[in-house]
C-alpha cells in the first residue's frame, strides 16, 4: 500500500482561507487523508509487532491480504480502508495495543467488496464483527472466533457451530443504511454509520441505531436540504459531494438545546448530527461541519497553530473558555455559516428574512472578533497567520453589507446575552 507526498498549493491555501474551496481543493485534501488512514494502518502493523503482541501474525496476514487485493481490486480496498471509522480504531489501537487482530476484519470487508476466495478467522468484539463500510454480524458474546468464507458469491460465517450469511433474510447481519439525494446535477450519497463503536470518538451522545421510520425521516430531510444547497449554495454541495461519506446520528441535546452535531480529526468524511428539525438546519449542519473537516484535514498537512501554552480564549458559540486550535476550527466553521445567511438572506421573505439576516450579521461579527483575538494571540504559526488574516479580509467584506435594523438588533442583544451568560459561567 503506497504513500505519497502531499502539499497545498498556495492557491488552494488561499483558497481554503477564505472558507472555499472548489472540488479539486477538496480532492486533495482528500488525497492526504488517504495516505494518514495507510500511515495508520502501517502503524498498528509495526506497533504489535515492536510490542511483541500475540496477534502479530493474524495482523501481518491480514495486512498482506489487503495489500494483495488493493493491487487487483484498489476501489475495493478503499471504500473499506478510507472508511472514516477506520482510522479512529487505528489511531485507538496504536495508543493502546486494544485489539489489533481487528485488521482481519478490514481484510474480509475488503475480500467481500472485490469477491476475493479467503478464509479469515475474525475475533468478535462484544458479540459483534464490524465490517467497515458494510455492516456487523452478531455472533453472541460466547463466541471467541469466527471464520468468515469469502467467495465471488459473498460470505459465510461459521463460528461454533453458528452459521451465517450476508444478506437481508440474515436477522443476525445488521448491514449500513445508505441514503443518496439528488438535485440537478448534483448527487451526494452517504452511508449512515450507527453500528461501528469508532464511528465518532469521544462522543458521549452515541445512539441506538436508527430506525426503519428513523431511516426515512433522515431520507426526507436530505431530500430537500441538498436541494437547498443545490440550488441557493452551489459551491458548497459540491464541498459537502466531494468530503463527506458519513452520516452518524447521534442523541438529540437537551431540551430546548436545539441540534447538536459534530466532527473529529480522526474520522474525515464523517458527520455526526442529531435528527435534524427541518431541512435548513441539515442544510446549515452540512455547511458548517464541512468547513470543520476540510480544516481538520489542511492541519494535517499544515500546521496553522503552535503547541498549546494553556491560555484560554471567549468564543461567541460556545460556553467555555477555547484554547487557540479551537478558536481557529470554531472561527472557520463560522465563515462557512455566515457565506450561507449572506446568501439565504436574500431568498427569505418576512420574518424568515429577518431571522437570516440576524444569523448573517451575528456570525460576520462573532467570527470577525475571535479572527482578532487568534491574530493577537502570538498562538499562530507563520502559515496561520497568513490563513487567519485572509479569513478576517472576507470578514470586514461582509462587514460592509447592510441589514434591517431589526435584524441587527436581534444579532446584537443575542450576543450580549452569550457574553453575560459567558462571563458568569467562567469568570
Amino acid at each position: 500500500m503506497n504513500l505519497a507526498e502531499h502539499r497545498i498549493p498556495a492557491a488552494a491555501f488561499d483558497e481554503l482561507a477564505a472558507g472555499a474551496g472548489g472540488t479539486a481543493t477538496v480532492e486533495q485534501l482528500k488525497a492526504a487523508q488517504r495516505s494518514k488512514h495507510l500511515l495508520l494502518l502501517r502503524g498498528v502493523l509495526e506497533t504489535t509487532r515492536n510490542a511483541g503482541h500475540g496477534s502479530w501474525p493474524e495482523v501481518r496476514r491480514a495486512y498482506d491480504l489487503l495489500a494483495g487485493i488493493q493491487a487487483s481490486h484498489p476501489e475495493a480496498v478503499n471504500a473499506v480502508v478510507h472508511h472514516p471509522a477506520v482510522a479512529a480504531w487505528a489511531r485507538h489501537t496504536i495508543k493502546t495495543l486494544d485489539a489489533p487482530e481487528q485488521m482481519s476484519a478490514l481484510a474480509a470487508a475488503a475480500a467481500i467488496r472485490a469477491g476475493v476466495a479467503c478464509d479469515l478467522d475474525v475475533t468478535p468484539i462484544d458479540g459483534v464483527i464490524n465490517l467497515p463500510s458494510l455492516g456487523q454480524f452478531v455472533v453472541g458474546r460466547s463466541v471467541a472466533t469466527a471464520t468468515l468464507h469469502c467467495s465471488a458469491d459473498g460470505v459465510e460465517v461459521s463460528a461454533e457451530g453458528l452459521f451465517l450469511q450476508l444478506g437481508d433474510d440474515e436477522p443476525n447481519w445488521r448491514p449500513l443504511r445508505g441514503l443518496s439525494a439528488q438535485a440537478d446535477d448534483e448527487r451526494l450519497d452517504v452511508l449512515i454509520d450507527d453500528l461501528h463503536p469508532h464511528r465518532m470518538p469521544g462522543s458521549g451522545a452515541l445512539r441506538a441505531p436508527l430506525t426503519e421510520q428513523e431511516a426515512r425521516l433522515w431520507q426526507d430531510l436530505l431530500d430537500e436540504g441538498w436541494g437547498l444547497l443545490v440550488r441557493n449554495h452551489l459551491p458548497v454541495a459540491k464541498q459537502v459531494s466531494a468530503a463527506i461519506t458519513v452520516f452518524t446520528p447521534l442523541a438529540p441535546p437537551q431540551e430546548g438545546m436545539g441540534m447538536a452535531s459534530a466532527t473529529s480529526r480522526e474520522t474525515f468524511g464523517c458527520i455526526a448530527m442529531s435528527t435534524p428539525p427541518d431541512a435548513h438546519a441539515l442544510a446549515v449542519t452540512l455547511t458548517h461541519e464541512t468547513q470543520h473537516a476540510k480544516l481538520s484535514a489542511l492541519l494535517d498537512v499544515v500546521p496553522l497553530t503552535k503547541p498549546d501554552n494553556g491560555r484560554r480564549y471567549y468564543a461567541p458559540w460556545r460556553p467555555d473558555p477555547r484554547p487557540a486550535s479551537g478558536l481557529l476550527q470554531g472561527t472557520y466553521a463560522y465563515v462557512g455559516v455566515t457565506d450561507f445567511w449572506e446568501r439565504q438572506r436574500h431568498l427569505e421573505s418576512g420574518e424568515s428574512a429577518i431571522r437570516a439576516n440576524a444569523e448573517f450579521a451575528r456570525w460576520r461579527s462573532g467570527a470577525r472578533q475571535v479572527a482578532g483575538t487568534l491574530l493577537d494571540s502570538g498562538a499562530l504559526t507563520r502559515e496561520g497567520e497568513v490563513f487567519v488574516s485572509r479569513m478576517a479580509r472576507r470578514l470586514d467584506e461582509w462587514a460592509r453589507e447592510p441589514v434591517p435594523a431589526a435584524a441587527a438588533a436581534l444579532a446584537e442583544g443575542a450576543a450580549d446575552r452569550h457574553r453575560s451568560l459567558w462571563r458568569e459561567r467562567n469568570q
